[in-house]
C-alpha cells in the first residue's frame, strides 16, 4: 500500500458526511478537492526553510495515534484544524476555499470551509506518524523538536520525501486500493489527480494547481 492509499484508507467518509450533514458522494467529492490542496499547501510551505521549520515543529507536537487505523472523526479537534489551515495557506486561505468550492462537483465553499479543518489534523497526524514514528512525540517545549528528530531545514530528507510521494500519487491520478468499510472508494485517485493536476476540464488559469504554486512564500510561517 502506498502512502497515498494509506492516507485515504483512514479517512472515514461516512463519518465525515454525517458531520457535514451531506450525502456520501458529496463528502467524497469534497475530500477529493481538499486533500490535494492541503498536501500542496504544506509542500509549498516546506520548500521554504522557515516554513519547513514551522511545519516540522507542528508535527513534533502531534499525537500520531489519531492516524492509527480508521480515524474517529469525533476525536478531531476542528478548532486546531482551523488554525492548521490558516497556517498552511496564510492570507490565501479564502482564495483556496473559493477555488475548491467553485471546482466541478458537489462541494460548495461552505462545505469546503467546514471540511478543511476536519481533514487538516488527520493529514498532520499522518505525516507526523510517517516522519517521527508512532505514539505521541515528546517535544522540547522551546523548539517543538522531538527527540530523535532530524534538524530543521532539510526538505530533501524525510518530510520532503513523504510529501513528494503523496503529491506524485495525486498528480498521477493513481488508483487507490479498496479501503475498509466507510473509507474512500476506488475512483478517488482519478478525482484527486484531476483536482491537483489540471485534469480534463480544459479550463485555463485559476485552478487549484496554479493557486498552490503561488503559495510558495505566501503561507504563514
Amino acid at each position: 500500500m502506498t502512502d497515498l492509499n494509506e492516507l485515504l484508507s483512514i479517512i472515514p467518509i461516512d463519518q465525515v458526511a454525517a458531520q457535514l450533514g451531506v450525502d456520501r458522494a458529496t463528502a467524497q467529492e469534497g475530500v477529493a478537492a481538499a486533500i490535494p490542496a492541503l498536501l500542496g499547501g504544506m509542500e509549498a510551505n516546506a520548500k521554504d526553510p522557515a516554513g519547513e521549520a514551522s511545519l516540522v515543529k507542528a508535527l513534533a507536537t502531534k499525537d500520531t495515534t489519531l492516524a492509527d487505523g480508521a480515524v474517529d472523526v469525533s476525536r478531531v479537534d476542528v478548532v486546531d484544524g482551523g488554525k492548521i489551515v490558516r497556517n498552511v495557506f496564510g492570507d490565501r486561505t479564502d482564495d483556496v476555499i473559493a477555488t475548491l468550492g467553485g471546482a466541478p462537483g458537489k462541494q460548495s465553499e461552505g462545505l469546503v470551509a467546514k471540511l478543511l479543518p476536519i481533514l487538516a489534523p488527520i493529514v498532520l497526524s499522518f505525516l507526523a506518524k510517517k516522519l517521527l514514528g508512532g505514539g505521541t512525540p515528546a517535544a522540547d517545549p522551546a523548539t517543538g523538536q522531538a527527540a530523535g528528530e532530524a534538524p530543521h531545514g532539510s526538505m530533501g530528507g524525510g518530510l520532503g520525501d513523504i510529501l513528494g510521494g503523496l503529491l506524485n500519487g495525486l498528480g498521477a491520478g493513481g488508483q487507490t486500493s479498496t479501503p475498509s468499510s466507510g473509507g474512500l472508494g476506488g475512483g478517488l485517485g482519478d478525482l484527486l489527480g484531476g483536482m491537483f493536476g489540471g485534469g480534463s476540464s480544459g479550463s485555463g488559469g485559476g485552478g487549484i494547481g496554479d493557486l498552490l504554486g503561488d503559495l510558495l512564500g505566501g503561507g504563514k510561517r
